[in-house]
């Protein structure tokens, strides 16, 4: 298995929630979202992102008014 580059993908996590113990581990952030019915963060827009609505229905609805 490939080692985990935390580091290299802290420089783009957009990720805002404070104490994020996936924040930079983007397997075990997608797998937590997904179980969730949810995308993680590096899916929306920072301004978006801030609300922490990263349900499906949220990012279908950017989808459609051109947001994303």
């Amino acid at each position: 298995m490939a080692e985990c580059k935390q580091k290299e993908n802290l420089k783009k996590c957009n990720c805002s929630w404070p104490g994020c113990e996936r924040k930079g581990v983007c397997c075990e952030c997608i797998a937590y979202h997904l179980s969730r019915r949810e995308l993680p963060a590096c899916c929306f827009p920072d301004s978006e992102e801030k609300s922490y609505d990263r349900s499906f229905e949220n990012f279908a609805r950017l989808v459609r008014e051109a947001k994303i």
